[in-house]
């Protein structure tokens, strides 16, 4: 990520299927989110709606810098090499247009040189067609309608492209969760009809019910289940048609006898209910984003949540930010980044198994949270801009010696 408002040069390597973000407030973890969001909407909504969205380049360019916004996604298609996508999307006197955009692979798994199988720099460039597009295949010449036209986004909805056509399903598959239980998120009452996938921010969480119900009972009545052993007397949740073409939620607690709306329900069991219905997708989205999902939870559920999580990576890929000491404590070390910001004022980030002071009392039996809350990690403390003059005792969060309940070792 180069150019992205605090993210000036930011690389995340050697991802985990679970990567969680630790990090002051403005660190700039929400924007690494934003990066995923950003690129998810040029290819649904179109570029230009997803840059006037973040206020064009007057808000969107890293202060201080020139030149266009780039991204560089690494990812792993199964049966095949790993392959590079490059976008690099600049502003004219006309809105923003794609200054350059590439995919690019090894076609041998010995090595070799990389070669560019799409390649387009400022609406014009070239595509090889075929189920392994190789050095020898022809490319064929092409011109896009408009400058701000992604080329995957053309040539990944055509049969002749089936690489293509997996970047752009990848991409366009990405979840972001920003669940609001309130009365006009998930606990208002929407139109009647069954919806896949919940929406960002949550207000179809009874569509989803609905769905679930009528295509995928037992794996709702698996979510129900889960869901029963975390929250206290809750025995049913159940979406009802009403009249006027609108949708109820409902949830029962096993004391009485009549359900209640979900208006009435506490914000952190729709909450759970929406990360267990995301996480236990019966088509699972390849990559999920949820931000700070301690918020509204009782601390006690966050180790069982990150179980929930860990599952979960084995389908999908996800990213997760947190402030909580408890959802650090159950996460291993390679699982977890601290973003901090550097003293340039732009972002950066590092793994907590690369910390070798950290890495010392974890195999001792200290818990991450701990050390974190000790303030024994390398960066990230938001009361100190030098973390090596400042450390607070261990007893800030708990003595030293067995790890908390829970703590993965």
């Amino acid at each position: 990520m180069r150019n992205y408002r605090a993210l000036r040069d930011l690389a995340l390597a050697d991802l985990t299927p679970l990567t969680v973000f630790l990090g002051p407030n403005g660190s700039g973890k929400s924007t690494i989110f934003d990066v995923f969001a950003f690129l998810s909407e040029c290819f649904t909504a179109g570029v230009r709606k997803a840059w006037d969205k973040r206020g064009r380049f007057k808000e969107l360019r890293s202060r201080g810098s020139s030149g266009p916004i780039e991204f560089e996604v690494r990812y792993l298609e199964p049966g095949f090499t790993p392959t590079v996508y490059q976008l690099a999307i600049d502003e004219g006197p006309k809105g923003p247009f794609v200054a350059a955009e590439s995919i690019r692979w090894t076609r041998s798994e010995r090595g070799g040189n990389n070669f560019k199988f799409l390649d387009f720099v400022n609406g014009e460039g070239y595509v090889i067609e075929g189920e392994r597009p190789d050095k020898g295949d022809r490319p064929s010449l092409q011109k896009l309608a408009s400058p701000d036209v992604l080329a995957v986004n053309t040539f990944g909805q055509l049969r002749s492209h089936p690489r293509v056509v997996a970047l752009r399903e990848f991409i366009t598959g990405w979840y972001l969760s920003y669940p609001t239980m309130s009365t006009s998120g998930a606990k208002h009452t929407p139109e009647v009809g069954p919806q896949e996938r919940l929406s960002q921010s949550g207000d179809n969480l009874a569509n989803v019910v609905q769905y679930l119900s009528e295509q995928h009972r037992p794996r709702l009545d698996q979510i129900r289940g889960v869901l029963s052993k975390r929250i206290p007397r809750l025995e049913r949740v159940e979406a009802e048609p009403l009249g006027g073409g609108r949708l109820l939620l409902r949830v029962k607690d096993a004391p009485f006898s009549e359900p209640v709306q979900a208006r009435w329900v506490s914000d952190g069991t729709l909450k759970m209910l929406a990360y267990l219905i995301v996480l236990y997708d019966p088509a699972p989205p390849p990559l999920i984003g949820i931000e700070e999902p301690e918020n509204s939870l009782h601390p006690r559920l966050l180790p069982e949540l990150a179980e929930d999580c860990r599952k979960s990576a084995s389908h999908s890929q996800l990213f997760v930010t947190t402030h909580s000491p408890v959802l650090v404590d159950s996460l291993r070390p390679a699982e977890l980044r601290v973003v901090y910001r550097k003293p340039d004022g732009f972002t950066s980030n590092r793994r907590v198994s690369d910390m070798s002071n950290v890495m010392a009392f974890f195999d001792e039996g200290v818990s991450l949270g701990h050390l974190w809350l000790a303030n024994h990690f390398e960066f990230g403390d938001p009361l100190s801009v030098d973390t090596s003059k400042r450390k607070s005792p261990l007893r800030a969060y708990g003595a030293p010696g067995a790890p908390r309940e829970g703590a993965v070792r």
